[in-house]
């Protein structure tokens, strides 16, 4: 016989996911491990939204699992692009080596 696997097993992932997120962005310091972490970030998001949505039966939160989903692809191309052109001019991809103020 199946049974449902528990929510909370998805929220604890969920939020296990973000933890990780947070401490590559908080302790990271090359921009493409921050820029990942963001990302780690907003998917633990969109498996908090598509679970209370499955779990409440509606569509709500797919919905803003998509609009993320949507706003993160369109963040990862002017982003990639932004990092692209800072490792161009500066030659390096540290945050603490990189100022933007000074040539």
């Amino acid at each position: 016989m199946l049974t449902a696997v528990p929510i909370s097993w998805f929220l604890t992932l969920s939020a296990v996911l973000f933890a990780l997120g947070v401490a590559g962005f908080v302790f990271r310091r090359n921009i493409i491990t921050v820029f990942m972490s963001i990302e780690l970030m907003l998917n633990a998001v969109n498996l908090s939204f598509v679970t209370f949505s499955y779990h409440q039966k509606q569509v709500n939160g797919h919905l803003y699992a998509f609009f993320v989903m949507v706003v993160a692809a369109a963040e990862a191309a002017v982003g990639l692009a932004i990092i692209l052109t800072i490792f161009k001019n500066r030659s390096t991809l540290n945050i603490d080596d990189v100022d933007s103020m000074k040539n």
